[in-house]
C-alpha cells in the first residue's frame, strides 16, 4: 500500500505556500471503500527567516474484505517536522498484514539521518518525504519512503493540460489536473482542483489493483 493533504500548484505558475489544517481522504480498491487516510498540518510562523516549521500527522487504517471476511489490514501512523520544504524529524510505525516495521530520521546540519528496525542511512541536503500536501513536491528528483525509509528516484510531470482530467469528490466531479509520479516501485497520479486544492490519487498496489483517495 502507500504511505505518503491539501493543496499545490496544479497549474505550473509560482508555487504557492504548502497548506495548514485537516484533510480526509476516503480510500478504495478497485472502486470499493477500505478505509480512510487523514492528514493534519499545523505551522508555527514564528521560525523567521529559516521558513515557517509545519508539524504533520497522518494516519492511514485500511481492512480489505473478501465474502464478508478481513484478508488484509494495512495501519500506518507518521509525524513530520518540517522547515521551510525541508524534512527535519520523522516517525512512522507501518503494519502491513502483520509485518511491523519503522522509521526515525534526525537531522543533524545539513545531513539527514534515517534509521529502520534493520537499516541506517544519511541523506544530504533538503530532503522532502512523499508529501503530496506540498508544492514543492513536483521540482523533486528524489523522496523519502515514510513506511521504508527507502530514498527513492523520482520524475514528477504533470499529464495532459491544466484541468484537463476529472475526479469524483463529495459525489461530483470536478475538474483536476493530473501530476505523475514515476521512479517509485509504481506510478503514482496525484490529483488536483482548479484552486491547486489536492483532491485524489491513484496508483497500482499488489496484484495490479488499483489504490484511490479522494478528498472527503
Amino acid at each position: 500500500m502507500l504511505a505518503g493533504a491539501a493543496t499545490a500548484n496544479a497549474t505550473g505558475a509560482e508555487a504557492a505556500a504548502p497548506p495548514v489544517g485537516e484533510w480526509n481522504f476516503r480510500a478504495l480498491l478497485d472502486g470499493k471503500p477500505i478505509g480512510q487516510h487523514r492528514f493534519n498540518v499545523t505551522v508555527n510562523a514564528s521560525a523567521g527567516a529559516l521558513g515557517a516549521e509545519r508539524k504533520v500527522l497522518s494516519d492511514a487504517s485500511f481492512a480489505v474484505k473478501f465474502l464478508g471476511i478481513t484478508a488484509y489490514r494495512y495501519r500506518h501512523t507518521a509525524t513530520e517536522q518540517w522547515r521551510g520544504d525541508c524534512l527535519t524529524a520523522l516517525a512512522s510505525t507501518t503494519d502491513d498484514d502483520g509485518k511491523a516495521s519503522s522509521v526515525s530520521t534526525e537531522a543533524d546540519g545539513d545531513t539527514l539521518s534515517v534509521k529502520t528496525g534493520t537499516t541506517a542511512q544519511s541523506l544530504k541536503g533538503c530532503v522532502m518525504s512523499f508529501a503530496y500536501w506540498n508544492p514543492a513536491i513536483q521540482t523533486q528528483t528524489q523522496l523519502l519512503n515514510a513506511q521504508t525509509g527507502k530514498a527513492e528516484a523520482v520524475q514528477v510531470s504533470r499529464v495532459g493540460s491544466v484541468g484537463s482530467g476529472s475526479v469524483e469528490v463529495r459525489g461530483r466531479a470536478v475538474a483536476a489536473t493530473q501530476f505523475r509520479i514515476t521512479g517509485a516501485a509504481q506510478p503514482i497520479d496525484v490529483w488536483y482542483s482548479a484552486q491547486g486544492e489536492w483532491i485524489g490519487l491513484d496508483s497500482l498496489v499488489a496484484g495490479g489493483r488499483k489504490l484511490s483517495y479522494r478528498l472527503q
